[in-house]
């Protein structure tokens, strides 16, 4: 069984220490077979740094590395080109001072190991210099490749080196105007499109590929993709969760999938893929990689809890490039993947794009930071909220259970209510996490998907369905809950005490109903 990549950006790295790698190498070969210069936004952990490290060994000719895969013999490996490769998180770019010192020691350092001496100082020169020089002495046109270009800007968006440091990467980037001639191949990856940049004012041929259909699953895994490339890991898994196949790759879709930037193409995140099949525990990896609290306190400062909680329509204008000074709520969710391309359609010719939130995985973790930064619950009446429920729940005490859940809904201020069953649903499962019940949501068989399962002590199961309409009765909405699970018999798989709760919600009023 292959290992799994978690973490390796190197392509040589993955390829000498038999990782699994998802052939990527067609589309990789169209691109640089077809233009020159490109851009690509995707979110973080995405794969952008793997695809960077796959250009530079296909560019520097290390054909061994790439035997079995779409490209080897489709490529003409004796073509050897000169490299500049800048990994901006290896850049030192906390101070507009420390960019331009870091500058200069990677450009010499890149000089030195083709046996050049640089006599420029200053970053701009060197890097001019550089170019025109590793062309001279190779006698092949140079390639650029530069991961996270936009890093120094993110990393200041806040802050007020924002400025200085926009205008010392714009003076860095505008050097490969001049340099055109010099130029073989130029790629850059970033999280976020900003204007003002050279790359995008200067390099008038540069091409964003970034919601082009065709490259659409360039980073990430498609669903055939995963199935195909980790059979033998679901298959340890779906021992390991003691699940059928068919209910694992239900689950990981509904935890991981879900990513689109053409409207069509589904993808999976690949690095909470990853680290699901290593831990083999369904969690918010991605989430949990960097804090999003700073997107969490914009959403309150700018009351725009409804940017993830319910779909935003929206031209694309949305995607154009940004002032890192000004930059939106929706554009800065879509950039950073908290908000993802659901639905595209041609009105008059002119696309219109429905985002929303990718998956369970982020939609899951976006809503409980929003619940702990509105909520106003407190931390100490939560073990004695739950051990109440808990209660309530053996002894089938429907009034009791429906109270509990009012005092929950009672907490959320107005800002996260949504008027929809699927918001509901999502808003309850979070509720009942943070107090601490092994609850899974969306649990399937063979006849549907019940809202919701949770163990509860002393072998006892709750399987639950929840149903919201503003006009409907409780009572009309509880017997359309509890004839579903009966139907449906979402109850089939499980033994010992069975407890069937249905959940209603009609405007402000909540309802329970509990059968054995």
């Amino acid at each position: 069984m292959k290992r799994l990549p978690i973490g390796t950006q190197s392509f040589e790295n993955l390829r000498k220490n038999d990782c699994v790698y998802v052939d990527k190498t067609e589309v990789i070969h169209r691109i640089i077979s077809e233009g020159r210069i490109y851009f690509l936004s995707r979110p973080r952990r995405f794969g952008k740094s793997l695809l960077i490290s796959t250009l530079e060994m296909i560019f520097r000719g290390r054909e061994e590395l790439f035997e079995g895969l779409y490209i080897y013999d489709k490529w003409d490996w004796s073509q050897q080109f000169p490299v500049v490769k800048i990994d901006w998180t290896l850049i030192d770019h906390s101070t507009p001072e420390k960019i331009e010192n870091s500058l200069v020691f990677h450009m010499k350092e890149v000089a030195r190991s083709y046996q050049i001496a640089l006599g420029a100082e200053s970053a701009i020169n060197c890097f001019g210099e550089l170019i025109e020089s590793l062309h001279n002495k190779t006698g092949k046109q140079v390639v650029v490749l530069i991961d996270e270009y936009d890093k120094p800007i993110t990393s200041h968006l806040f802050d007020s080196y924002l400025k200085p440091v926009r205008t010392a990467v714009h003076d860095f980037y505008q050097v490969m105007k001049g340099a055109d001639e010099h130029l073989r191949f130029v790629f850059l990856t970033g999280v976020s499109k900003f204007s003002g940049l050279s790359i995008f004012s200067a390099l008038n041929n540069l091409d964003d590929i970034t919601l082009h259909e065709q490259y659409a699953a360039v980073c990430g895994y498609t669903q055939e993709e995963l199935e195909s490339n980790f059979s033998e890991h679901i298959d340890v898994v779906t021992t390991h969760l003691n699940m059928t196949r068919e209910y694992l790759l239900d689950r990981i879709r509904y935890w991981y999938n879900g990513y689109t930037w053409d409207g069509k193409t589904a993808i999976y995140n690949p690095f909470s893929t990853l680290k699901f099949f290593k831990v083999r525990e369904f969690a918010g990896y991605w989430f949990g990689t960097g804090t999003p609290a700073f997107l969490i306190d914009m959403i309150q400062r700018r009351n725009r809890a409804d940017a993830v909680l319910e779909p935003i329509v929206t031209g694309e204008k949305v995607f154009d490039g940004y002032d890192p000074a000004d930059i939106g709520d929706v554009p800065l969710l879509f950039q950073t993947g908290y908000l993802t391309i659901k639905r595209k359609e041609l009105i008059n010719g002119r696309p219109r794009y429905t985002l929303g939130v990718p998956n369970s995985e982020v939609n899951e973790a976006l809503l409980t930071c929003l619940l702990h930064a509105y909520g106003k619950y407190p931390g100490e009446q939560i073990d004695k909220l739950r051990m109440t429920m808990e209660r309530q729940l053996t002894v089938g005490d429907e009034a009791g259970f429906a109270r509990s859940l009012e005092m929950m809904i009672a907490t959320v201020p107005y800002e996260l209510h949504i008027p929809r069953e699927a918001y509901y649903h999502s808003l309850m499962l979070i509720w009942m996490r943070l107090l601490g019940f092994n609850i899974q949501g969306e649990v399937l068989n063979n006849r549907g998907r019940a809202d919701a399962v949770w163990e509860q002590p002393g072998g006892v199961t709750v399987v639950a369905e929840i149903k919201y309409h503003a006009e409907k009765t409780t009572k009309a909405l509880l017997d359309e809950a509890m004839t579903q699970i009966r139907d449906r018999r979402y109850y089939n798989k499980y033994t010992g005490k069975v407890i069937l709760l249905g959940v209603a919600f009609s405007g402000k009023n909540i309802g329970c109903r509990m059968e054995e």
